[in-house]
């Protein structure tokens, strides 16, 4: 005799969508990881994100084929009525299935090798440029360095985010302190937590930490309503002195990423500070930033004068700053939606919030595998040495189902990006849009 299974409706599996009540539904089957949630190896949030929904799609993404034979435990006998799978999702399942049996997730090819051989030298010239050199023109071009190794140790430690890099999983976590905490200042356990919430809700502006950069830019006229970041935990206030900033934006972007790399290292430390779980060891994550601010310090200490140092640390900060633009180029002029990510168009809203960069392959290295943003964020498993080759698979998806697969020049992507800056910087200039009151307004404008 068959056994009877139970169904619930889609309604009844959405009530189930807060901490401390956390059900989802993957192919179609219930699972309750409310008490894995503090577990789970990429945190609450993304769980909390998709929670209440079927997230087979964002499964796929995120798991190796070994993950599913976990699943059973925390499957409650409940299954989803009427449960569907869209044309797209098929297509997108198998295409992931494909790969997988080919081997493309194992293969990472010789780039983290030769990648960090780079940031060997890199490092070792900069060093004994400082230290040796008698030449002031040659400590400049040693600050400026100091700034390309850190670009391709953020490569490192992306990639090591994302998939095992090295052979074991404990190397991975060496090379992750060493590459981010160490050479860098940059946590990574601040980067996993941020870029996980950033992968599953792609350009959501209240649940994607990628786009809440107030009061310095924002991409979109909604901010402007004060919405409340679902990452930090608090309201994003659209005030007078924001106003003021956004309004030139499109000036002040080039400039204040050149010292973006201050905000990593701040936001570094308060993750640290803070009671949120990490997936690396707290302790051996602030050793590690220890490090760099023992030795970086010491190493600028070492310049003959204050104003060499200054010029080093802006050098170095600046070159950096190339890949902080990067970072925005995949995504400030993309689509943008308000509200939580949806595990039913999963596909569609990966690929509808990124930008891809068209480039020669010799130029990969400085793109470090973002200009195949599309692709990464379907298949963020995938080795960054796979990612061209899977890219026409992935087109032909996109133009099979009407879907954008959006690609431009860098050049390009810079322009689109300043347009979409330029486009809220005038909006937020029109003073017949109110901004919240606040007590300064209050005592500038109070009369009698």
């Amino acid at each position: 005799m068959a056994e009877t299974k139970s169904h619930i409706t889609k309604e009844e599996l959405e009530k189930h969508n807060k901490e401390g009540d956390l059900w989802i539904s993957i192919q179609g089957k219930i699972y309750n990881v409310t008490y894995w949630a503090k577990d789970h190896p990429g945190g609450l949030l993304p769980l909390l994100s998709l929670a209440g929904q079927d997230v087979t799609d964002a499964f796929v993404a995120y798991h190796p084929g070994t993950a599913w034979q976990y699943l059973d435990k925390f499957s409650n006998g409940l299954y989803l009525k009427d449960h569907t799978v869209s044309e797209v999702s098929q297509d997108y399942r198998k295409l992931a299935a494909e790969f997988s049996k080919s081997g493309l997730f194992e293969k990472k090819g010789h780039g983290v090798f030769v990648t960090l051989c780079l940031i060997v030298i890199m490092l070792g010239f900069s060093v004994y440029g400082v230290l040796c050199s008698d030449s002031r023109s040659v400590r400049l071009v040693c600050g400026a360095l100091m700034g390309f190794m850190w670009i391709q140790s953020g490569w490192i430690g992306h990639d090591s985010g994302h998939y095992q890099v090295m052979s074991s999983p404990g190397f991975n976590r060496l090379v992750q302190i060493l590459s981010g905490n160490c050479l860098a200042g940059v946590g990574i356990g601040w980067w996993k937590c941020n870029h996980n919430a950033h992968h599953i809700a792609c350009n959501s502006l209240d649940y994607d930490p990628d786009l809440q950069h107030m009061p310095f830019f924002v991409v979109s006229s909604k901010f402007f309503s004060s919405i409340t970041s679902c990452f930090y935990d608090r309201k994003l206030n659209f005030d007078s002195f924001t106003r003021f900033l956004v309004s030139y934006q499109h000036w002040t972007f080039y400039p204040v990423m050149c010292l973006a790399r201050i905000n990593l290292f701040a936001q570094s430390f308060l993750i640290l500070l803070s009671k949120k779980k990490l997936a690396n060891d707290r302790g051996l994550e602030l050793l590690g930033l220890a490090v760099f601010w023992i030795w970086y310090p010491l190493l600028v200490s070492c310049l003959p004068s204050c104003g060499e140092r200054i010029m080093f640390v802006l050098a170095s900060f600046s070159v950096t700053g190339i890949q902080h633009v990067q970072f925005c180029l995949n995504h400030f002029s993309s689509s943008v939606y308000v509200g939580p990510p949806s595990g039913n168009s999963w596909f569609e809203k990966q690929t509808e919030g990124t930008l891809n960069i068209s480039c020669s392959p010799w130029m990969d290295w400085f793109h470090g595998g973002l200009q195949f943003q599309v692709e990464h964020h379907l298949f963020p498993r995938l080795p960054r040495c796979q990612l061209r080759r899977v890219s026409p698979f992935v087109r032909e998806l996109c133009k099979k189902h009407n879907l954008p697969y959006n690609i431009v020049s860098f050049w390009k992507a810079n322009a689109l990006t300043l347009e979409t800056l330029q486009t809220a910087a005038l909006q937020a200039r029109d003073l017949t849009n109110p901004v919240p009151k606040n007590l300064v307004w209050e005592a500038v404008n109070t009369h009698g």
